[in-house]
């Protein structure tokens, strides 16, 4: 509530102070508080967009990552040590105090839906490091781990570069899960990519982006087959992304995300998400 610049304003106040004083015996006199006081800052969210292609994605401020109402975790495993597979069944393993804001895929995973690249959760490492060379989308080098400690600061991280890290005790990881190939790397697009390509599938990653002195971690899934470079492109150019890493695509790229009523069925590994906590 405000009051107008009018001569009854003095007038409003005396009698806003009196009844104050004449109320001080039953209950504080509060201040009044703009509308913009009462409404929550939003520090995630969700949309689909039609260019540079069809696509969904979900952001959530890296603040709010390294604060006490919000969680960037990995899921993968039940109490009795089988992989979840949907978003329905990790729904149901969440106590009442957390709810899941959104999730996807995590990386690539063999026929067990056991991981195949480094992964860590909640500090045990499931799978160690794999700096092999190889065929497949895995081994398009560079590739990279996306990485966070339990401050909550998460990074995107060059495989080999990470690996040095660990080896100097430089890097205290908390979950991680490695995919590849990187899709942007300290601001440039994986030099391996070709704008032509003709090879378009559904894709799914996530990228670590900026927008004004604020950053934030962007998961993406297209919704229309892409090409690698038209991918990436849009993590450099549209999200504002200085390192981005490919998760997986085709059968396997998959999103929650209520909020846009988003809720793919399909099994899978290791999924990635933000738990919100109450």
């Amino acid at each position: 509530m405000r009051f107008k610049k009018t001569v009854s304003t003095a007038n409003s106040r005396l009698v806003l102070l009196a009844s104050c004083f004449v109320a001080i015996s039953i209950s504080a006199c509060q201040p009044f508080e703009s509308d913009s006081a009462h409404a929550a800052e939003q520090v995630w969210s969700c949309t689909t967009k039609d260019a540079p292609f069809s696509y969904s994605a979900c952001g959530i401020d890296m603040q709010a990552l390294m604060a006490d109402n919000y969680q960037l975790k990995l899921f993968w495993q039940d109490a009795n040590k089988q992989p979840l597979l949907t978003f329905a069944s990790l729904l149901n393993t969440l106590p009442s105090t957390q709810t899941l804001a959104f999730a996807m895929n995590a990386g690539m995973y063999n026929d067990r839906y056991a991981p195949i690249g480094y992964t860590v959760i909640a500090g045990e490492e499931k799978r160690a490091l794999n700096l092999k060379e190889g065929g497949g989308n895995f081994h398009l080098l560079p590739n990279g781990v996306i990485w966070w400690d339990q401050t909550g600061k998460v990074q995107i991280t060059e495989s080999h570069a990470l690996a040095k890290l660990i080896d100097d005790k430089q890097a205290n990881i908390w979950y991680a899960t490695q995919s590849g190939p990187m899709l942007v790397i300290d601001g440039k697009i994986h030099p391996k990519f070709n704008a032509k390509s003709t090879s378009a599938k559904f894709r799914n990653g996530i990228g670590i982006c900026s927008a004004g002195n604020d950053i934030n971690i962007q998961m993406v899934n297209s919704d229309e087959p892409v090409n690698f470079y038209q991918f990436a492109k849009l993590f450099k150019d549209d999200l504002n992304c200085s390192n981005a890493l490919f998760l997986d695509g085709g059968i396997a790229s998959a999103l929650y995300a209520p909020t846009i009523d988003k809720h793919d069925k399909k099994d899978m590994g290791v999924m990635i998400g933000v738990l919100e906590l109450k």
